[in-house]
């Protein structure tokens, strides 16, 4: 990781699982972020703890109560990091907040497709578009013009079960509409690499792997993953990104995943 010098991050869905091992990671950096903003749903909750400890530990971490599928939440986030920011940008946010629903396709409802949608790929767009100057602000202030992480970046924590050609795990769970939300995140990414690349702003789709984490686990199957392998790949990854990088669907290890 030793590429990536991040002024200040912002990840969705940070009180648990994938999102609090980012914070983790960052926080434990040899050089961490001035600014590591974790945004999550209920700061003050009980599945908050673990943040708010690290939050007493380390000044740099900012906890932000943010619900991605609503558009004021998300401009009342943006700006209070902002003001955190004072006149610099944000160079990295993390849209990693997301919902499964395990339902068969038989199953799936208009209710829960919409729900999963929502969160899983609105939510991500939303994100982009309020956060878009404060990440412009980054990039601008960055020596250099090549895109990376490093000066400005979105990633997008999607999945390999969003892969059209591949469908993975499919005998394991059909999770329809978590599959059709991934699917439709990937071509997000996809716009918003061809849209904010004028700006400067480095966009990808990341799959972190299938990961031990509460919404991982699909019934009597555990995955092969540990929360801080997934984070370690995903890291070293970011690390290595550059301009011919955006606008790809990647593994936590690197590996291009179709789409």
């Amino acid at each position: 990781m030793a590429g990536l010098r991040v002024h200040s991050v912002l990840v969705t869905g940070a009180n648990r699982g994938i999102g609090l091992g980012l914070v983790q990671h960052f926080l434990g950096m040899p050089n961490p972020p001035q600014w590591v903003f974790a945004a999550c749903r209920a700061p003050t909750g009980q599945r908050a703890q673990e943040l708010q400890r690290l939050a007493s530990k380390h000044r740099n971490l900012v906890i932000i109560p943010l619900e991605v599928t609503d558009p004021a939440s998300i401009k009342v986030a943006a700006a209070q990091v902002g003001e955190h920011l004072g006149g610099s940008g944000l160079t990295l946010l993390i849209n990693n907040a997301g919902i499964a629903n395990i339902n068969l396709l038989d199953q799936e409802t208009l209710e829960n497709m919409t729900r999963v949608y929502t969160t899983n790929t609105t939510g991500p767009l939303l994100m982009g578009q309020e956060f878009l100057p404060l990440l412009k602000k980054a990039a601008q202030g960055s020596p250099g013009s090549a895109l990376s992480c490093s000066r400005a970046a979105i990633i997008n924590m999607s999945s390999i079960a969003g892969s059209i050609t591949d469908v993975f795990g499919w005998e394991y769970g059909q999770v329809v509409s978590y599959r059709c939300s991934k699917a439709a995140l990937n071509m997000l990414t996809k716009c918003q690499s061809l849209r904010y690349k004028e700006d400067g702003i480095l966009c990808i789709a990341l799959h972190p792997g299938w990961v031990q984490t509460d919404m991982g686990r699909l019934g009597a199957h555990k995955p092969p993953l540990t929360v801080d392998e997934s984070v370690q790949g995903m890291l070293k990854v970011l690390s290595s990104l550059s301009e011919k990088d955006t606008g790809t669907f990647l593994s936590w290890e690197g590996k291009v995943i179709p789409w």
